[in-house]
């Protein structure tokens, strides 16, 4: 997560509270808050605007073969950090402030949050103290890692799922 310089970024789309900017040198789009969250504050309700059994780059995980894309769809801009300030939640349909955020924040999410297994994984850049390195969605990562993390109730059941087969 990182301040924006004011001649760093260019607007692309401006929605009430938030912002789609565009970074001139690396051409990274991100979404920005334009104003003060509290940790709890629900940042905006979304949907499906369409609804796949594949995951794409693009999409959120609500079950298995289960993908969507967000509606409104500025919140695609929603960018990945280790240490996230919101979260998807994909039972109440919500974006939710994690922590505190001020204006002119990036607003970031735990990809692993929502996604079981990821189609592209990546090299993460976060650059935070946290950084996992390679993101490749929550089957990847052990328990202690995940503890750490708000995550969807669909990563939930499949972690106890998971856990339950190790018992067995």
């Amino acid at each position: 997560m990182h301040l924006p310089e004011s001649n760093a970024w260019t607007r692309l789309s401006h929605h009430v509270t938030e912002e789609v900017r565009q970074h001139k040198e690396h051409g990274q789009k991100a979404l920005f808050s334009l104003c003060s969250r509290k940790a709890g504050d629900v940042i905006a309700d979304f949907s499906a605007g369409t609804i796949s059994a594949e995951p794409t780059y693009l999409t959120v995980q609500l079950a298995e073969g289960k993908h969507i894309t967000l509606q409104p769809e500025y919140l695609q801009y929603i960018n990945h950090s280790c240490e996230p300030n919101v979260f998807f939640d994909t039972t109440a349909m919500q974006l939710v402030a994690l922590k505190d955020i001020q204006p002119e924040t990036e607003l970031v999410f735990f990809y692993p949050s929502s996604e079981w297994d990821m189609t592209q994984s990546f090299r993460c850049l976060c650059g935070t103290a946290s950084c996992l390195g390679e993101i490749r969605g929550a089957a990847h990562l052990g328990p202690e890692t995940l503890a750490l993390y708000r995550l969807t109730d669909y990563i939930r059941q499949r972690l106890r799922k998971k856990s339950a087969k190790k018992v067995a």
